[in-house]
């Protein structure tokens, strides 16, 4: 999620490239040599947030949406290319816009909305270049883009698929910390909960717990724990590097029950089913992520940038992905035969107004 989460682990997102060495110190441009072929007017910068780009979450898939922007049209990772500069810390914020800038970057995007107040100083700055902010926006400014995700629309199919496919009826639900953007998470998934249990007449329980940060692995594994103690066989995570803990604690429960009895978690932002592998009791390989929430932020940025590339930057402009351009979705994953269809129609219906997800929880 993005770890600040977001939106979190991210989520976070899409398909993991967990091969990218990319190692290098803050504020530093990351590898490239530069190219020939390349063009300033068409480069592009990423600026992460303190989670790294190898975060397994947000910042990985915007990576993952320059890279395809660059194969798309042949431009190399390097100056007047693509390349990412890396935050370890949020003083490393404006550094890494300025240094970006220097380097000649026309495009460049600030991941999370913890680079809200640096998108918009290094935009004043350079009124020339263009900037965006990717889950938060930024008003007023004609050279920033703000790009945002209908999150509570795919938790919502994760509610659905969870409410079908539970066999103890208790799911939990673990945040981050508290904000709108969590909000999403949380208020989707508990509709699309609330809603199939209704419709499939069961009564379900639905924990609901968050950690206080979107760090604190440690804090979220003993969450877990209690909440499978307490019957949950489904936990969703909104929580950044925090879900660690989920996972642990999950795969610590799975090695030593039968496959039968097994706990599952649901991923968020990335495609998380490679957090879930384990082997069973008597040494079979499994896998406990039922599904993850996807939080689309390559398609953003690839979008983005390719609006760019056109000369079509949609400076003070705020673009909204969601299940309509498959800015948001869930994975197959272990989903069931029947409540992945629940969760097909659900999207349809969602696409065609006839369901209304909500944005804040109830209170």
């Amino acid at each position: 999620m993005r770890t600040n989460i977001k939106k979190i682990f991210s989520l976070a997102t899409v398909a993991v490239t967990a091969g990218i060495a990319l190692t290098a110190c803050s504020g530093k441009k990351q590898g490239g040599s530069g190219n020939s072929t390349n063009n300033a007017k068409h480069s592009i910068a990423l600026i992460t947030d303190t989670a790294g780009v190898n975060d397994n979450s947000f910042n990985q898939s915007a990576w993952r949406g320059f890279k395809a922007y660059g194969k798309e049209h042949n431009i190399k990772r390097g100056r007047n290319g693509y390349q990412y500069f890396q935050s370890s810390s949020a003083a490393d914020f404006e550094p890494n816009f300025d240094q970006a800038s220097k380097a000649g970057y026309q495009t460049i995007f600030g991941i999370g909305y913890s680079l809200k107040d640096a998108v918009s100083a290094a935009a004043k700055k350079d009124p020339k270049k263009n900037f965006v902010i990717v889950d938060d926006v930024v008003k007023g400014q004609k050279n920033v883009a703000s790009a945002n995700f209908k999150s509570e629309q795919a938790s919502y199919l994760a509610g659905v698929a969870a409410a079908t496919q539970t066999k103890t009826n208790v799911i939990g639900f673990i945040g981050g910390a508290h904000s709108d953007i969590i909000d999403l998470f949380d208020a989707g998934f508990t509709k699309g909960v609330n809603d199939q249990a209704k419709k499939l007449h069961k009564k379900i329980t639905l924990l609901n717990q968050y950690v206080g940060n979107f760090t604190s692995a440690d804090k979220e594994k003993a969450i877990a724990q209690s909440m499978y103690a307490k019957k949950a066989d489904i936990v969703f995570h909104a929580s950044g590097l925090a879900g660690n803990g989920l996972f642990q604690e999950a795969k610590a429960i799975n090695q030593n029950r039968a496959a039968d009895k097994k706990v599952w978690v649901i991923g968020v932002d990335v495609d998380q089913s490679y957090l879930g592998n384990y082997k069973t009791k008597d040494g079979k390989k499994d896998n406990f992520v039922l599904t993850s929430v996807i939080t689309g932020v390559n398609v953003a940025t690839h979008d983005i940038a390719n609006r760019a590339y056109n000369g079509k930057f949609p400076g003070g402009k705020q673009l909204v992905y969601g299940l309509d351009t498959n800015g948001v979705s869930i994975m197959r994953g272990h989903i069931n035969d029947t409540a992945w269809n629940y969760s097909r129609k659900a999207r349809s219906e969602i696409i065609a107004g006839k369901i209304k997800v909500p944005i804040h929880p109830a209170k």
